[in-house]
């Protein structure tokens, strides 16, 4: 016999799972031209292939391909090493990151179940073992599309302080918190807030706790 706790929390991931799978399915068909008009335009002015494709740590820390819209070109040094990610990212990428389009085709990412609209972000597999274990409890939920340090700061914030914002969902995620933050994204996007750095760069790498307060 499940506990109140428990019955609350199944009914929970089961209604996300249907809200993910109806609004991502929605979205796909629905966005499809434009998907098709980014890919052609990707392929035209940066080259091929036009996604990004990268195994990342999901809910239990398993590992799925993540996909995305490519915005970088392939430039290299003189000794053919590919050149730092501000340097390869197009005026094409900036343009494309500023607006969140290269998110898009992490649709089918959520259609499958490995990851949800709201989460998380996923991350790449060498932070893992520079977690300390109450940042590694990120990983109790599936990744997102979009999630609480993002839209309370997205890339202007601190690692630390997106970690702990991160936990925090995982503590007190609900329906009524997944469609605020849903809402939040929306707002932010159309307003092209918070979206980095600088320029579209990259968040700067995580090398620990300690590094980040430094």
């Amino acid at each position: 016999m499940l506990k109140p706790s428990e019955r609350r929390q199944v009914y929970y991931d089961s209604v996300k799972r249907l809200i993910d799978i109806l609004i991502a399915g929605f979205l796909l068909v629905a966005v499809a031209p434009l998907l098709l008009c980014i890919a052609a335009t990707i392929a035209l002015f940066i080259g091929t292939p036009v996604l990004f494709r990268q195994r990342r740590p999901g809910q239990r820390e398993r590992m799925f391909t993540l996909y995305k819209f490519r915005t970088m070109d392939n430039r290299r040094d003189s000794n053919n090493r590919l050149l730092p990610d501000a340097a390869r990212l197009t005026p094409l990428g900036k343009f494309i990151r500023n607006n969140s389009l290269d998110e898009l085709p992490q649709l089918w990412n959520v259609l499958k179940g490995e990851m949800s609209l709201v989460g998380p972000r996923p991350l790449i597999d060498s932070y893992l073992p520079r977690y300390e274990p109450w940042q590694r409890r990120r990983h109790q939920v599936k990744p997102g599309l979009t999630g609480w340090a993002q839209v309370l700061g997205r890339n202007s914030i601190e690692w630390n302080r997106k970690f702990e914002l991160d936990v925090w969902y995982v503590d007190n995620r609900s329906l009524w918190l997944d469609l605020k933050i849903l809402v939040l994204t929306l707002n932010r996007v159309i307003r092209r807030d918070g979206i980095n750095y600088s320029q579209s760069d990259s968040m700067p790498e995580f090398f620990g706790t300690d590094a980040d307060r430094n």
